[in-house]
Order: structure tokens, then sequence, then C-alpha cells
């Protein structure tokens, strides 16, 4: 057939065959010899250039199955589950194992995960979610609404005291059937879809363990569930001690199987050795690291800045979380009187607090929402003196004494001293930093303070007496703010969150209206009525909102979109779209 060909060309345009080329090449004079290899040599040239040109045209970059993520945790978990997770060790492992009918999208939003789409009624108080079909376990069972009802029943169970309870209080489930599920409320609340990201528990599995025996089920340590990652292995140390897991991708994933080929998880006992351990190369990433280590790893690395050295990088992501010092007027008769919170309010420095203690690697903070957070206000600037703050003393009856510090006589038989406490935890050296901080501002505007500094479980027993006079204390808000527990009267009791012991009825009001408006601008004018409120009436200073500061290989792709995590470990919630290694492919094959 080739020969055939061959024949018809040079019958039909006279082509010269390759013998007679060379005899024609041969008696051509010199300088046309050269003409020809000239215009052949370009003609070579704009070929393989035109070919390169389409072949890029046409062709993409994607993501290629491969490498692995090693990172270092601080802590070790006891309870991969996410009802009963607390730790960030715990909380991580959930992240990566289990899935929830949403998952954030780590921009301030939610997309659907086992679910593949949901309905809201006009009045707010029914969502209906309809699950993907075909979704399976990753021991092979299926998935269906029945495990999404057990979760919930679980959550809502007292005996298991789940993080998670409160969120779901109040909420009525109904199966429609193996792939529809509906959820009553009894009020319009509007962060409701925010619980749905709570990860499915298999029934299957334990519904066969009761409720009081949940908390030692080997099942806590070696978890199934539906999420980008499964357990391969468990390593333990002599003592017995896990001391890292190796996950594998789940080629389920309702998602699509995830690109990162290994992900080992190894566990610290404190930030220091998981900072040694990344100078030994032992791990090439840590999940979160205090602004206080970050010299140490990245010298010079600060004012809130992104770094990379070497093969690694720093990803500094928003954490809406603040931190205040909340007066209970309940407790301390000085912290009642209003000028006295206002002079302490003036008196504090927080961008010190910021550059000092935090590197830069925060934002000031003057209301209870941060920025980047819905119905944050602007963040205006404020004058912290303490000349100044004396002087607002001084103008309401205030006087020092010989020993430097502000007195106010209330009546012949009654006189205050501008003396209180300040309590927060003594396991966190930059609460301590911050608490010795403040106590230095205070007294140069005539205070007297007192540092009460707990372990973990002291503190949580003061809070829950709310037994202090005041609290340096953090709040994680959420990426979808209810402000309610944190401020509404109703919450100044255990358990709810009110450490404030904050009461105003214009505030109640707001609150109540805010949770209930399925309208967002109506939701976001209300919020800002409510932190104006709260800033007129001085019941706590607030300080800064910290950063989430994340080391990272440098070659680790799809990480960078990352802008802010409710919680550290939601930093892993888009895990299945991070990758190392990429391939080119046609246009067409690509997804």
């Amino acid at each position: 057939m080739a020969e055939e060909a061959s024949s018809f060309l040079k019958r039909r345009f006279n082509l010269p065959n390759l013998r007679e080329g060379v005899y024609i090449l041969r008696t051509l004079p010199f300088w046309e010899k050269c003409l020809f290899l000239f215009f052949l040599v370009i003609f070579f040239i704009s070929s393989v250039l035109l070919g390169w040109q389409a072949n890029n045209r046409f062709l993409v970059v994607v993501p290629e199955r491969g490498g692995l993520l090693e990172e270092g945790i601080i802590g070790a978990p006891r309870f991969i589950n996410p009802l009963i997770s607390i730790s960030d060790a715990e909380r991580d492992l959930s992240e990566l194992v289990y899935s929830g009918l949403m998952r954030t999208d780590n921009s301030g939003g939610l997309i659907t995960d086992l679910a593949e789409k949901y309905d809201v009624s006009p009045d707010g108080l029914v969502y209906t979610f309809t699950l993907k079909p075909n979704l399976v376990w990753q021991d092979g069972e299926r998935v269906t609404t029945d495990d999404i009802v057990f979760t919930i029943q679980r959550a809502k169970d007292p005996q298991i005291k789940s993080t998670k309870r409160a969120s779901w209080e109040g909420v009525g489930i109904e199966k429609v059937n193996d792939l529809t599920i509906k959820f009553n409320i009894k009020n319009p609340y509007s962060p409701f879809l925010e619980n749905t990201t709570l990860g499915i528990l298999p029934k299957h599995i334990w519904q066969n363990i009761p409720s009081e025996q949940m908390l030692y089920s080997e099942f806590n340590t070696r978890p199934i569930g539906s999420g980008p990652y499964k357990i391969d292995t468990i390593t333990k140390d002599p003592s017995g001690n896990v001391s890292s897991y190796d996950l594998s991708p789940n080629d389920q994933f309702a998602l699509g199987k995830p690109y990162l080929k290994k992900i080992t998880l190894k566990f610290y006992l404190s930030e220091k050795d998981a900072v040694d351990a990344y100078k030994r190369g032992n791990i090439s990433s840590i999940g979160g690291i205090s602004p206080a280590m970050i010299d140490s790893v990245f010298p010079g690395c600060a004012n809130g800045t992104q770094c990379e050295s070497g093969s690694n990088k720093t990803k500094v992501i928003n954490l809406p979380r603040i931190f205040a010092v909340f007066f209970n007027q309940n407790k301390s008769k000085v912290l009642l009187q209003k000028e006295v919170r206002q002079a302490l309010l003036t008196a504090t420095d927080k961008n010190k607090l910021v550059q000092e203690v935090l590197k830069g690697y925060g934002e000031t903070l003057n209301h209870p929402i941060p920025q980047g957070t819905l119905g944050a206000l602007g963040l205006e600037p404020e004058n912290f003196s303490a000349d100044d703050a004396k002087k607002i003393l001084i103008k309401n009856g205030w006087k020092l004494n010989q020993n430097g510090v502000f007195e106010k006589e209330l009546s012949k038989k009654e006189k205050l001293t501008l003396e209180f406490s300040v309590s927060t935890s003594g396991e966190s050296e930059e609460l301590k930093s911050i608490a010795t901080l403040i106590k230095k501002m205070w007294e140069q505007a005539g205070a007297k303070v007192e540092l009460k500094f707990f372990e973990t479980g002291d503190l949580q027993k003061a809070i829950t007496e709310r037994n202090y006079d005041s609290l340096l204390f953090g709040e994680s808000i959420g990426r979808d703010p209810d402000p309610f527990v944190f401020w509404h009267s109703s919450q100044k009791n255990y358990p709810g969150s009110n450490v404030a012991m904050y009461a105003n009825a214009k505030v109640d009001k707001l609150l109540e209206d805010a949770r209930k408006t399925l309208n967002q601008d109506e939701r976001i004018a209300k919020y800002k009525q409510f932190q104006q409120e709260v800033e007129k009436d001085t019941p706590a200073v607030f300080l800064f909102s910290p950063s989430f500061i994340y080391i990272l290989p440098s070659n680790i792709q799809g990480a960078d979109n990352i802008e802010s995590v409710a919680v550290p470990a939601e930093r892993f919630s888009q895990i299945y779209k991070w990758y190392t290694q990429t391939n080119k492919v046609w246009r067409i094959f690509a997804k």
C-alpha cells in the first residue's frame, strides 16, 4: 500500500525519488546547496515550534496521584470520634477519617459532602437533605440515612456528654428513605447548616456498643469513616503510647479519590519536641506553631508574614477566635464601676500585645466579632494611654493613695480600692506573657493586679463556678457566628458561655432576632447594633484575634487556597485536593 501511494504521488506531482533527489543536490552549484540547506533548517525549526505551540495550547497541567505528607501534631489522640473529640490531635484525625453531610470550603463557606443536595423550607424550619447515591464506608458497607439518624441520636445522648450535644438539642429527625432525611427545628436558626458538618458514624459498627461504653471502644483509635483518608497502620512507642498514624487515600470518598498517596501524623508531647523533630528532618510539616517558636524554624520570619525557606513554607490562616479579659461584675465590686472598666480599656496597648507576644501573627480586636467574620464592625484605631486612664478615674472621684493605687469613697463607711485579680491558664506560655504585660499596663494606670495561673482542670472549675474577678480567655466564634451563647443573659450560668456575666435586655433581643432571621443583611445589621451596645457597656477588654501558623513543604500544592478555618482541624477539609506531583494531558481529558 505504501509503495502504491508513493508511486501515485510521483506520477501525480512528478516528485523525485531519493536517488534522484541526491543526484539533483550534487549537481546544484555550491551557493544553491547552501540556500537549500538554510531553508531546510528554517522549515525544520518552524515545524518544531509550531508543534510545540500546538501541544501547549491543547495540553494542561493536572495533579497526579503520589507524594506524601509527614506532619507533627502536639498531643496524642484518644478519641478519633467526631462526637467526643476534644484535643487538636483528635479533631485532626476525625477531619481526615470522617465525612459530614456538608464540608467547609476553607474560604468561609460550605459545600456538599455526603449530601448531593439540600433544600430549606420558606419558613426556615425544615432542612431536607438528599444523599449521593452509592456512598460506602471504608469497610465497604453502604452509607444510608440510618447512619445519620444514629449519629445525631448519639450526639444528643446525655450519657455520652458529646461536645456536639448543644448543637442538636431540640432538632427533630425524620428519615424519609435511605437517601433522604429531614431536620425540623422549632425556630429559624440561620447558622443551622454549620451543624451538618458533623462527621457521621457507621451505625453497623457502633449500634452494638452501649452509650456508656462508647469511650472505651477500640473504634475510637481504629476508626472507620467515609472521609478522604483511612487508617493503615498505628505505631506505638515502647511504653505502648501511640507515636504515629499512617493513612492512605479512600478510593470511595464522596468528593473523589485524594491525590496524596500517604499521610503520616506523628505525635509529640510538646511544641519543642515537634520543632526539634522538624529540624532533624523527621517531619516536614507542623500542624500549628506558636509565634514564639516561629523564629527558631524560620529565622527572621515575623510581623504576620508568610515565609519560605529551603523546602518549607509557612501558611498564615485566619482563625475566628477572640481573646479578651472578661470582667465578672457579679464577683468584683470594683469592676462593677463603669469608669474602672473604661480606664482599664484605655490603659491596654493591644498592639504591643500582638507585636511582642504574637510577633505580629494576629489582629487587634475592639469588638466581640473578629474581622473577616459575618457582621464584624470596622477596626477603628484606639488610643491607649496610662495617663488618659488616670484622668478617667480622677474625673469620677478616684484618688491615688500613698502606694500609687487608686481609691474611691462610696460613703463614709465604704471605700473601694482598685484591686482585683486576673485568672488564666498557667499551661499556655502565650497567655502567661499576655497576662504579665496587661498587669504592668494596668498597674501603670494605678491599679493593683494579682495574676492567678491555673492548670486546665482547675481553670475549668473556676469557669464553671464563675469564681474569678476577671478572666483572660479565648472564645472560638466560628465561621458563621452566633454570639448568643457568649453574650445572652440566659447563658450567664454554666453550661452557658457568658463568662462576663453580662446582662443587657436590648442585646438579648438583638441576639434572639439575629439567630432567627434568614435575611443576611438584616442579620448583619443586628450584629453590628449588638456590638455597639457591648462597646458602650465595656463588659470586657477585647484584645486580639490570633492567626493559625501552618508549616508545610513547599511542594504541597492546593493548600494555598486555605483562607480561614473555624478550628485548626479544618485545614484538612480540602486535603483531597492537595498534591505534590503533576502531569500534562490533552485539555479534553482534564477533569
